[in-house]
């Protein structure tokens, strides 16, 4: 734990200046960043159902395209479907 005591004479400005360099020299705000924006693991039943949606979305697609009611521009990333009347 960082802890910064006002010296006399000292800023409010200057105590959170120096409370904020503590900080970052401690390593403690990486690690809190780390903490947040770290991935949980997945088990490996989801690993799996969203291999086998993946696997299946993509026989979805190869079928429409087959079919040609996939939109496909070589400047898409994202092809859109279209509606055939």
């Amino acid at each position: 734990m960082v802890e910064v005591k006002k010296k006399t004479g000292e800023s409010n400005e200057g105590l959170v200046r120096r409370f904020i360099r503590k900080i970052q020299s401690s390593g403690k705000l990486i690690q809190v960043k780390k903490k947040q924006f770290r991935q949980p693991t997945l088990n490996k039943r989801k690993v799996r159902l969203q291999a086998i949606r993946r696997e299946e979305l993509k026989k979805e697609k190869e079928l429409l395209r087959k079919t040609g009611k996939l939109d496909e521009s070589p400047y898409s990333r994202n092809p859109k479907i279209k509606i055939k009347k």
